[in-house]
């Protein structure tokens, strides 16, 4: 039996967000903590480190999200470990995002001029008190816009995760669908409301963007 597409059935558009937000906040926040340790490796001193990472950096940003969902859920499956979707997600979100993180921040990193390597380097200071003490504080202000405007994709790409069952907010709208049979008000209630999580974050990039001046910073000498 067909349902009205009322208050009720909005309702559980709004409720099944929370998981499509907190899948974007989990896969940021793996992802960051991978993505920063990827950054470093980007520009260690080591060469066949650099080169290592370089390389599963650009097989992963090839491979589309779609295929680390499929992968992740079947995949890992298919050797015996039984997962969720849930997990799936997780590790597949994880994986890609981590990956374009660490090329936004290793951008950044690189952005900070050659001097201020030079001058730890003249104070005696080794990498990993270079990259604390010097380099990682300036490079984090050139990051904060172009990473929150990255959360923005973090957060559409989610939808695909119903792909491999699990229940977002772009899973829910198709359930909704076929009990209503009302796609333009279901699908349009979706679209509103990742319009509502997405906005105030692009807005949020631009005015950190305007506010920290990160297209005409520039740097002091040590």
């Amino acid at each position: 039996m067909l349902r009205t597409f009322g208050p009720n059935e909005i309702w559980f558009l709004v409720m099944a967000a929370r998981w499509t937000i907190l899948l974007s906040l989990l896969a940021f926040v793996f992802g960051g903590l991978v993505g920063l340790v990827l950054a470093v490796a980007r520009i260690a001193p080591w060469t066949w480190l650099r080169v290592i990472v370089s390389l599963w950096i650009q097989v992963v940003q090839a491979t589309p999200m779609l295929m680390l969902l499929l992968l992740s859920y079947f995949g890992i499956n298919m050797l015996g470990v039984r997962i969720d979707a849930w997990t799936a997600a997780i590790i597949s979100f994880t994986i890609g995002t981590s990956a374009f993180l660490a090329e936004i921040w290793r951008g950044c990193l690189q952005a900070v001029p050659k001097g201020q390597w030079e001058g730890a380097k003249a104070l005696a200071l080794d990498f990993k008190l270079t990259l604390g003490l010097v380099i990682l504080p300036q490079a984090l202000r050139m990051a904060l816009p172009p990473t929150v405007g990255y959360m923005v994709q973090v957060v559409k790409g989610t939808s695909l995760a119903a792909l491999i069952g699990f229940t977002e907010l772009a899973k829910a709208g198709t359930q909704m669908n076929t009990v209503t049979f009302e796609p333009i008000r279901v699908f349009g209630t979706v679209a509103l409301i990742y319009f509502a999580i997405c906005w105030p974050l692009s807005m949020l990039a631009r005015h950190l963007e305007k506010k920290l001046h990160v297209g005409t910073l520039r740097v002091q000498a040590l």
